[in-house]
């Protein structure tokens, strides 16, 4: 009893220790920059300027799809203190711009020719700063790639343009001027092959990856960047990433700025890392909410039976439904697979289980007890690091009744899934399994709709990395009260919370 009241303290520190070093190593990234925040119209923008009087290129960012603007600030600080004034902004209906898309996102032009019209207001704005020279460049990530390509061949006094994850149609052999492609190594292969072709289109159809073609005083400079090591959103952290952006722009407006990079990752793995850990010892002052562990404690049999069936049969089931009734894209078929899949897991359990004990007390109070504290560490400690590093995570008052609806969704998958991989005797890797098991679901979801659900194959990364870390501290609570319900009631919230402020808002 001692030696674990010795080890959760040391691990108490050691977290604390970890969170205190990241935040102060992702404070200093903004040295020597005067950062401030502007509404462009309902535009949500944030000015990354130079400290000094020297005239500085203008550089305007853009997120990608269920983006928003703090997913770019390792290329804006990165590029503000190598002595360019950097803008980045909320889109139409992403982060907290409070209008919605607005039209059918499959057909697409009209939506684009919005967020390229946003666009321009944001760089006139940008362009009459203070501290501006009147050059100007533009960087967009995966749907914004599309955007910043339209507004630069739309507008030919843009400079420079870098597409990353670029996915774009409209480019040509001499449009837009010194155009830098960045794309993950570990992207999926159509996006390396989008960024061969169009910097092919230049080269009469021959180009390899890291090579510059073309001359930049002429415009016509081209050059596509395999960042190593990364996907679809750790492109957006790669050291690569950063390197080549900034001696790209460098080489278009003749600058040698070469003083820093952003290198945010350890960081945020010590944070994250951290918060993590912290929630260790934190559960240890849980309410105990029943004597016996509680849960389906199944053998392996009806376990994988209870697993898997779910799995197949949601997506089978949900293919040929309509489930765009939520103002929210993709959001609406993820509340809808957690629902039926927490039925159907449901109701197996109800078939499978085994003959109950008599029911042991419980304590309701502590149960409520329980999973606020669990809930509230969950979105306030973590939601305070992923608003202010990764993305916008305190949701506007269009969200909130979204989010309410989407809870109503989860709360049966993740209550019938702590159930199911609880109790007395449950299975050692029954948790991991329920998890690879609903990916999968989502797998065969995109597989039988893939023009609807495509973007949920990039954020599967995202997705597994959530099961991992609240996956974790719902076994603490379990372990600390000996009931599923806690912890399952806590990931509902999160996960409902941060599918809500994720999607973008649309009004179809």
């Amino acid at each position: 009893m001692r030696a674990a009241i010795w080890a959760k303290g040391a691990v108490a520190l050691l977290a604390i220790g970890a969170i205190a070093i990241s935040i102060l190593n992702l404070s200093d990234a903004g040295h020597g920059l005067q950062i401030s925040r502007a509404i462009v119209g309902t535009t949500p923008v944030t000015v990354f300027r130079p400290v000094g009087d020297t005239p500085a290129p203008v550089v305007v960012i853009a997120h990608g799809f269920a983006g928003s603007q703090q997913l770019m600030q390792p290329f804006a600080l990165t590029l503000a203190r190598n002595g360019y004034l950097a803008v980045t902004l909320d889109f139409l209906g992403h982060g907290r711009n409070p209008r919605s898309m607005r039209g059918d996102i499959s057909e697409g032009t009209g939506i684009t020719a919005a967020l390229q019209k946003e666009l321009g207001e944001v760089v006139t704005f940008a362009r009459a700063l203070p501290g501006g020279d009147g050059r100007l460049a533009v960087l967009g990530h995966s749907m914004a790639s599309d955007i910043v390509v339209r507004y630069a061949q739309a507008n030919p006094d843009v400079q420079a343009t870098v597409a990353v994850s670029v996915f774009s149609p409209v480019v040509t052999a001499s449009s837009p001027h010194n155009l830098l492609v960045i794309v993950g190594a570990l992207e999926p292969q159509m996006l390396r092959d989008e960024g061969l072709r169009i910097v092919g289109l230049a080269t009469g159809g021959k180009a390899v990856a890291n090579e510059t073609y073309g001359d930049f005083t002429q415009g016509t400079a081209r050059k596509l960047v395999l960042a190593s090591g990364v996907e679809h959103i750790g492109v957006l952290y790669s050291h690569d990433s950063m390197i080549a952006a900034r001696q790209w722009l460098n080489q278009a407006f003749g600058l040698t700025g070469d003083s820093f990079v952003d290198r945010r990752g350890v960081s945020l793995a010590l944070l994250f890392g951290g918060l993590i850990a912290l929630a260790w010892p934190l559960s240890s002052v849980l309410p105990r909410v029943a004597a016996a562990p509680a849960g389906s404690g199944l053998s392996w049999k009806p376990l994988l039976l209870a697993t898997f069936a779910p799995a197949v049969l949601t997506p089978l089931l949900l293919c040929k439904l309509p489930t765009d009734f939520l103002p929210i894209l993709l959001g609406d078929y993820l509340a809808l697979h957690f629902l039926l899949y927490g039925a159907l897991t449901g109701t197996m359990l109800l078939w499978l289980r085994p003959t109950e004990p008599a029911t042991a007390t419980i304590s309701k109070r502590s149960i409520i007890l329980a999973a606020l504290a669990v809930a509230a560490y969950n979105i306030i400690g973590f939601g305070l690091a992923l608003d202010t590093y990764i993305f916008s995570f305190w949701p506007i008052p269009l969200r909130w009744p979204v989010m309410a609806a989407i809870a109503a969704g989860a709360l049966p998958y993740f209550i019938a899934d702590e159930w199911l991989t609880r109790g007395a005797g449950a299975r050692r890797g029954a948790y991991p399994l329920t998890k690879f098991a609903f990916l999968l679901s989502l797998a065969i979801a995109v597989a039988l709709n893939p023009t609807k659900l495509f973007f949920l194959a990039i954020i599967v990364l995202a997705i597994l990395l959530l099961f991992f870390a609240f996956g974790l501290i719902s076994q603490w609570c379990y372990r600390a009260t000996h009931h599923p319900l806690p912890g399952a009631l806590a990931n509902a919230a999160v996960f409902a919370w941060v599918i809500a402020v994720t999607f973008p808002m649309i009004v179809r």
